[in-house]
């Protein structure tokens, strides 16, 4: 019988949760010394009252678990809101129908209006995959002008791995990575067999070494907020703030808009790097001209 990739990532997603628990955190004794970390399949299935052939076979996608199942499941593992979010997209028996390839997403005029607007404050608008389908002035200060990639490049994650200048401005270019890599594999639940994202996935996996791995240990994450330190050539250091907004006309585009403490210094940077970028823009206009 020919088995659904869908159970077989669910079966994935499943394993590498178990190895991340030790018996003493779901309240069993150690027993005897294991030859790999994590909770065995037994314990497992013990706790969520079903026997261990049972559990097996779930964790192999040899067979579709119920709700109520995974929900205890998702209880044993002590999984958070994002985990159990992703467990249950990729056990849906429904499946979301994969965007086609001329389902490429736009911004709507009136959001980039928004964002032009915002002179003092770098945002872009992410997608699908993370592809970047909108930014203001200050963004392309930030970070760079996106326009000036080919738009199948024109991807965040991609541009982490491909772009020597990403590393350089993200202090912590680990953590913001593994992170984008947790947002594609909560999507890829969502999209199963999506071309591009799948695409995105085999290239990066040939190509990085670090990605294959990242993506090995099945990390999920929804988009919230958080603090990012970066480091600009030309205003130096800065510790910034991030929040998503969800956009109103299509609930897969994120607006990441970014700040800084009122009286920092990073806010200061960010009014200078302002001035900086519209003089940019200034001169080049003037010499076009």
């Amino acid at each position: 019988m020919r088995r659904d990739p869908h159970l077989n990532e669910l079966g994935e997603f499943l394993k590498a949760r178990r190895a991340e628990l030790g018996p003493s955190e779901v309240g069993l004794r150690g027993g005897q010394r294991r030859r790999v970390s994590g909770l065995r399949r037994e314990e497992v299935a013990l706790l969520a009252s079903i026997s261990t052939e049972y559990y097996t076979r779930i964790e192999q996608g040899r067979l579709q678990a119920s709700s109520a199942l995974l929900d205890d499941i998702a209880r044993v593992l002590r999984l958070n809101e994002a985990q159990r979010t992703y467990l249950f997209d990729l056990a849906a028996r429904q499946k979301v129908r994969p965007p086609s390839s001329g389902d490429r997403q736009r911004v709507d005029p009136q959001l980039q209006r928004m964002l032009d607007d915002l002179t003092a404050t770098p945002a872009f608008v992410i997608g699908r995959r993370t592809d970047i389908l909108g930014w203001n002035q200050l963004a392309a200060g930030l970070w760079t002008d996106f326009g000036r990639y080919p738009e199948e490049e024109r991807v965040f994650i991609r541009l982490l791995f491909t772009e020597p200048w990403m590393r350089e401005l993200y202090a912590d270019w680990e953590e913001v990575t593994r992170l984008a890599i947790a947002h594609l594999r909560m999507e890829s639940a969502r999209y199963p067999g999506e071309p591009r994202l799948a695409a995105l996935v085999e290239t990066l996996s040939a190509r990085d070494a670090q990605f294959r791995q990242w993506w090995a240990e099945h990390d999920v994450a929804m988009r919230d907020k958080g603090t990012k330190k970066l480091r600009h050539p030309v205003v130096g250091e800065l510790t910034l703030d991030w929040n998503t907004l969800t956009c109103g006309t299509d609930p897969e585009q994120h607006i990441i808009v970014w700040n800084a403490e009122s009286g920092s210094p990073s806010h200061d940077a960010l009014r200078l790097l302002a001035s900086w970028t519209a003089e940019q823009k200034r001169t080049a206009s003037d010499s076009v001209a």
